[in-house]
């Protein structure tokens, strides 16, 4: 017995596509929540339709109408989605048709792949902003714990080994920087975003007189200046995915700074360092080990960056041997798009509840930052100072420091005597360099660790974020 034609294109079969294609191709599944941006661009095709006279106002009035009922229902969960239907957009126009017979028209002078570019570019403008929002609140988090920290000092880091005294608050702010930079990349995607493809048809624009200037305008698809921004070449409009790949490399970048991030925080909460504690809401225990207090959230946000970062690299291997223009693969382009999306909000919402919850070990910095090695830069500092070229005095601190750790004294307790034998240089004053609080306070270059430039950046931060 032979299959039921396919509705929406099945004129020229003499049957319907097998169950196992049909469950194969079909993308219903997952691009159903692109819902509201189809009914969406569904309702600018219509209202441009009626304004250029391909549809009467009475039909336009009726298939707005009924597009907002199935909305509704969508959002209510109610809809009956239809694998055999395919995807998002033929569920929709099937269950309107079926309700209103002027429907019927409403797919004139569009095809589904300037539908599908039309409805993701809606969602890509929608999904920067609510990434933006979080990004938002976790830089207000680590703002907050970066206050709470005061003037606190640990030691920084190079190659994991201790290198110079700075604030906790710079270490953090180091991290605003970051997500400032993330914002910045999704605002760009945004307005990369924001050019309308509905008119492109499949690849060649339509006979018929459409307006798509008028449908840019209705979907906001327009400059600072409310000019239509219209994609100016049919068939880059549906063949292109650059904007899937900027929006999946902003996420895998956010990605990426999460986990740099999560790892100090792991490490600033282990027994070794003991800088911070992190709340109990966010970290778990052991099976065995009752003792245990594991640091999950964070270890998976490092984890979530792999997977950000595989979401963009699939992107780039769909799309790199595609012909013009539009080629069936490209309907894989949207899962790993809606699981970078879902999993950056996540991500940073888990970071915002991470920072708000955790607490600064002030006696456990104070006696890590107290090391005096971590100023023999200063001392080459003293001695350049002095006029000693800054490559002798580079050689001369390092002398000071083989003698300190051969004879197991803090470079601070050394006995004058023994150090001005190493170089005329240094003074009886030498030992001053160590003061932690005179070391900071020379720091006040922009963008340095010194008290006065650290409050500096807190108050623009908090000026930014208010």
């Amino acid at each position: 017995m032979a299959k039921k034609k396919q509705a929406t294109w099945g004129g020229r079969f003499s049957a319907g596509p097998a169950d196992l294609m049909l469950t194969f191709s079909e993308s219903v599944s997952f691009d159903q929540r692109l819902a509201p941006f189809d009914v969406a661009g569904s309702k600018a095709h219509a209202a441009m339709l009626a304004h250029v006279g391909l549809i009467t106002a009475r039909e336009c009035k009726a298939i707005r109408r009924g597009l907002d009922v199935i909305l509704e229902e969508i959002s209510r969960g109610k809809f009956t989605w239809r694998p055999e239907l395919e995807d998002v957009h033929m569920n929709i126009e099937q269950a309107l048709t079926e309700r209103v017979p002027a429907a019927a028209k409403l797919h004139t002078a569009r095809s589904r792949n300037d539908q599908v570019a039309t409805d993701m570019r809606l969602f890509f403008k929608h999904a920067c902003d609510e990434v933006d929002g979080r990004l938002v609140r976790a830089q207000r988090a680590l703002l907050a714990l970066a206050e709470a920290a005061g003037d606190t000092m640990i030691p920084g880091y190079t190659h994991l080994q201790r290198a110079q005294p700075v604030q906790v608050a710079h270490h953090l702010a180091a991290y605003l920087e970051m997500l400032e930079r993330d914002r910045t990349r999704f605002a760009a995607v945004a307005d990369s975003a924001n050019w309308c493809p509905l008119g492109a048809g499949a690849l060649a624009g339509s006979t018929l007189p459409i307006d798509r200037e008028f449908t840019a305008r209705e979907l906001g698809f327009v400059d600072h200046r409310g000019r239509p921004r219209v994609a100016q070449n049919s068939m880059d409009a549906v063949a292109d995915r650059d904007v899937f790949i900027e929006f999946a490399h902003a996420a895998a970048l956010v990605g990426t700074h999460l986990s740099r991030l999560a790892e100090d925080l792991i490490l600033w909460s282990s027994s070794e360092f003991n800088f911070i504690s992190l709340p109990d809401a966010f970290c778990t225990g052991s099976s065995l080990m009752p003792q245990k207090k594991n640091p999950d959230a964070c270890e998976i946000l490092r984890g979530k960056s792999a997977r950000l970062q595989g979401n963009l690299n699939t992107l780039l291997t769909l799309t790199k041997g595609l012909p013009l223009t539009y080629n069936r693969d490209l309907q894989d382009d949207k899962p790993p798009i809606f699981d970078s999306f879902d999993q950056t909000c996540l991500s940073l919402e888990v970071l915002a509840g991470v920072l708000t919850g955790a607490k600064i070990n002030l006696v456990a910095c104070a006696e890590a930052v107290a090391d005096p090695a971590l100023l023999a830069t200063d001392l080459a500092d003293y001695l350049v100072e002095a006029g000693v070229p800054f490559r002798e005095a580079h050689h001369v601190v390092g002398a000071v420091v083989k003698m300190a750790e051969e004879s197991g004294t803090p470079l601070d307790q050394l006995p004058h005597a023994e150090v001005k034998k190493i170089h005329p240089a240094l003074k009886a004053d030498w030992v001053e360099v160590f003061d932690l609080r005179r070391a900071a306070a020379r720091r006040q270059g922009t963008g340095m660790p010194g008290p006065r430039q650290v409050r500096k950046q807190l108050a623009r931060w908090r000026k930014r974020l208010a």
